[in-house]
């Protein structure tokens, strides 16, 4: 988008920080009860009743959480606003209220911007979430983006880290790998695209492991198939880092050792297939590739029986005894302990 010279282009200038943000946000719409004042005060107000309130906060970078080579603005904002609600969902709660502020350097007109809200707008509709705040501020080091999601849980439901039991089924929504494998293509390609510019990449297929890379779906539905199916997890957090990295989050929050077998882990064959184009395994992509936004979370043995045959769960694996540690076991039944070797900010 930036690199059209022909594109009509409005300077931040014209509008100031007040007007901007009336501008990106004049269109968005107050859909939940919870919400009793949005944008256009000094502070949201926000009314749940006897409910539990669940917040959190990611921070994103351009040069190290994505590359606007090829990552179009409109699937950015809207990459933003999952990134936060499968937060929420991990604590086994509804999102409701988001706020989203940028820092943006002068090469970004206005334009630009529209098209970052117009998918923060797609999502929010999509999830049923209100937007009601943010910030606006210059940069002098590219796009800066902060995202707080807000959610709501009856303090019964809410699935922390820290509750596993011993014995309990580990359990994982979807299949991984996808948005690892996804980012792989897109690189190639864009190193292609810097010795050949008029070169035009065929991505039709890598289609689903792009789109999960550029557009990955926060796993709203699961939280609500359990509360369906009567099935209370007893842990529970998001892949955002690697499968071996969350693991080892919920080992350690629980105070269990946990066991993954390698063969359980669910992969879509276009993720085998391009982890055998790009000469990866495809095991240590599950592991460690992240942004996966799938969740992982443990429950009672007893539940089995009601997400037995369930084509959007998988049970990879058990917690076993205090302290005993978290280990893969490989397909010839070998015990290999699990080492963090995911998406680290500071490497």
């Amino acid at each position: 988008m930036l690199e059209d010279k022909e594109q009509e282009r409005t300077s931040l200038e014209k509008l100031g920080e007040f007007g901007l943000i009336e501008h990106l946000t004049k269109d968005f719409k107050i859909e939940q009860k919870s919400t009793v004042k949005g944008i256009g005060d000094d502070a949201a107000v926000l009314n749940f009743e006897n409910k539990k309130t669940v917040i959190s906060t990611d921070l994103l970078i351009e040069g190290v959480h994505f590359d606007l080579a090829y990552m179009p603005l409109k699937h950015l904002g809207y990459k933003s606003i999952m990134v936060n609600l499968s937060d929420i969902y991990a604590m086994n709660a509804t999102a409701t209220q988001v706020t989203v502020s940028i820092a943006v350097s002068n090469r970004f007109p206005l334009e630009a911007l529209e098209e970052f809200y117009a998918g923060v707008s797609t999502a929010c509709k999509a999830y049923n979430v209100d937007l009601v705040g943010g910030d606006t501020t210059s940069s002098k080091t590219g796009l800066m983006i902060s995202v707080t999601a807000i959610g709501i849980a009856n303090e019964e439901d809410i699935a922390y880290r820290s509750g596993a039991q011993p014995n309990d089924l580990l359990v994982i929504s979807g299949d991984l790998g996808a948005a690892y494998m996804g980012l792989q293509v897109l690189e190639r390609e864009n190193e292609v695209f810097k010795v050949n510019p008029n070169s035009q990449p065929d991505l039709e297929p890598y289609s689903y492991i792009v789109e999960r890379q550029l557009k990955p779906e926060a796993r709203k539905d699961i939280s609500e198939l359990l509360k369906k199916l009567d099935v209370h997890p007893t842990s529970m957090i998001d892949i955002s880092d690697g499968l071996s990295s969350e693991i080892l989050h919920l080992s350690k929050s629980s105070g269990l050792g946990i066991d993954l077998y390698e063969d359980k882990i669910p992969l879509d064959p276009t993720v085998i297939s391009a982890c055998e184009e790009f000469k990866m395994d495809s095991t240590l992509v599950a592991l460690s590739g992240g942004e996966d936004y799938e969740l992982l979370f443990t429950i009672d043995q007893k539940e089995f029986p009601k997400i037995k045959g369930n084509p959007n769960l998988t049970v990879i694996g058990h917690t076993t005894g205090k302290d005993e540690g978290a280990f893969l076991i490989s397909r010839n039944n070998t015990k290999i302990p699990l080492t963090a070797q995911g998406w680290n900010s500071f490497n």
